[in-house]
């Protein structure tokens, strides 16, 4: 495999701590993200405002009211799955995460299923996001019919928008991202105590709902499932499930931060921290003035309902925008982060194409073509999907199941090698490891069950036509390098081989030797 040399970072950039030299790497980008700015790049993938006023209805129909009891237990485990994403973050802070985490922890055909499943599901998740301020946000805002066609024409226009930002400038695209999150935790915050406030005093505040199956059935209610089907209350578990993911993406730009190791796993933990206290606020406040819950689950919007009824059209309108703008910094964000994938494999020419993606504009400091590529494919998924209104919100439901087994993957290797990873260089779980893994494992496997339902038959097969898709390329390279061997991750070695060799005769080489690194 012939070396990658890429272009020498702009003056003044200085490695930091948890440098790329170490891993085989030259600097590329500039690193010039900050705290607040990681912080807020977590924050904006998750995006609250988005999930809760996107998934909201379908709770209600679901599980009814009663459903948002389910949020902060996926608080809990998320939480859990966040600390151990941290601590590998601050071992291997490199842009790629789990991509480069499997890749070298366990072996580079298991990281390039990872980076390819990442791929996939950054792919459609931006699609997902971006469409439904075309299809549940404007139409509302600007007071006009949405059809499917103006919904395509609208996506794909925010689509490029968000590309125009990342491929030009990271600076300002962080600076749009910084006034979004800043404008919705402050937004958010605002919505809460003014709910409750003209609630209390207005007398519209219905304790009762808290408790509500609505027009769930009670009897069974709480039953488990069978095997084919998930129990009405299990199914509220999806409200925070498709909400609180997308937290590891500031851990995708481990190599433009500023001491990433200290940086981006309390950039994590504190993302799905805020997202998960002031989330659960909002689902109770405007849970306590839904109403009657069974008129407000007929409705398409039913979040910008309750606000406009309690509030006033002034506010509700206030709201939607907020909401599109948060809307529009997560699609964003989510963009960025399949970009600096699609870099990072591309680097170690693994990614089809991998010879222009893995280029960094000299002028602007950024992936371009790597950026005009996720465009493009955004804008293809739409294209083929956008007339056919089931069979996207099938793919969007993809969207959900993909992270969910991204997570469960990353956190079952943690497990299997955290007694020979790396050594920390900034975030430990110390005495606290056992307990987060049993949280973050009970939590992931009772996650997946939960796509058991028959309902996740459509997301499954799209999932599975993208696996068979990325099998034939790693087939393809397989071949083409003469086996997994061609696939070595630059500079240091997987931590298996690592063992090998120290089992084996001494004289073994490689590209760099993990054990030097456990002695610093």
């Amino acid at each position: 495999m012939s070396q990658y040399s890429p272009s020498p970072p702009p003056s003044g950039d200085q490695a930091t701590a948890g440098g790329v030299e170490e891993f085989g790497y030259q600097q590329a980008m500039k690193r010039g993200t900050g705290r607040f700015a990681s912080f807020a790049v977590a924050f904006a993938f998750v995006s609250i405002a988005t999930g809760i006023f996107t998934t909201y209805g379908s709770v209600l129909n679901s599980s009814g009211p009663a459903g948002i009891w389910t949020w902060p237990l996926v608080i809990v485990g998320q939480l859990a799955v966040a600390f151990i994403f941290g601590s590998l973050a601050a071992r291997i802070p490199v842009t790629g995460y789990s991509y480069q985490w499997t890749s070298r922890l366990a072996n580079p055909v298991l990281g390039w299923i990872i980076g390819w499943i990442s791929f996939t599901f950054l792919a459609i998740v931006v699609v997902a996001v971006d469409y439904t301020i075309a299809s549940t946000v404007l139409p509302v805002l600007l007071r006009y019919e949405g059809t499917s066609l103006n919904a395509w024409v609208i996506t794909g226009v925010v689509i490029l928008a968000q590309a125009v930002l990342v491929a030009f400038s990271t600076k300002w695209t962080e600076r749009v991202n910084n006034f979004a999150v800043t404008a919705e935790l402050i937004g958010m915050v605002a919505l809460v105590l003014l709910l409750l406030g003209v609630g209390f005093v207005a007398r519209e505040v219905d304790f009762a709902n808290l408790f509500s199956t609505g027009a769930v059935p009670s009897e069974g209610y709480l039953h488990f499932g069978t095997l084919t089907s998930a129990g009405p209350w299990m199914l509220g578990f999806l409200l925070g499930a498709f909400t609180i993911v997308g937290f590891e993406s500031a851990a995708n730009l481990a190599e433009e931060t500023k001491d990433p190791a200290r940086v981006v796993p309390r950039a994590m933990w504190q993302a799905v921290l805020a997202s998960g206290v002031l989330g659960f606020l909002f689902l109770i406040a405007v849970t306590l003035l839904a109403g009657d819950p069974v008129e407000l689950a007929k409705s398409a919007t039913p979040i910008a309902d309750v606000i406009t009824r309690v509030l006033g059209p002034v506010v509700g309108t206030a709201l939607l925008v907020l909401v599109v703008v948060a809307i529009f910094a997560c699609g964003m964000v989510i963009l960025m982060t399949g970009v600096r994938l699609v870099w990072a494999m591309s680097r170690d020419e693994r990614f089809p194409g991998w010879q222009a993606w893995r280029k960094v504009s000299p002028r602007f400091g950024t992936p371009l073509n790597a950026t005009v590529l996720m465009c493009v494919i955004g804008q293809l998924i739409l294209a083929i999907f956008s007339t056919r209104t089931d069979a996207l919100f099938d793919l969007f439901a993809a969207a959900t199941l993909l992270p969910a087994i991204i997570y469960t993957a990353t956190v079952v290797l943690y497990v299997v090698k955290r007694r020979t990873l790396p050594p920390s260089k900034g975030f430990a779980l110390g005495r606290w490891e056992t307990p987060v893994i049993v949280v973050a494992l009970v939590w992931l496997v009772f996650e997946l069950l939960l796509f058991r339902d028959a309902s996740f038959a459509a997301p499954w097969t799209y999932i599975l036509i993208m696996l068979v898709l990325g099998a034939l390329y790693l087939g393809y390279l397989l071949f083409s390098r003469g086996g997994a061997a061609g696939l070595a991750m630059p500079t240091m070695r997987s931590i298996d081989a690592e063992l090998d060799a120290d089992a084996g005769a001494a004289g073994h080489t490689g590209t760099a030797d993990v054990s030097r690194s456990r002695e610093r």
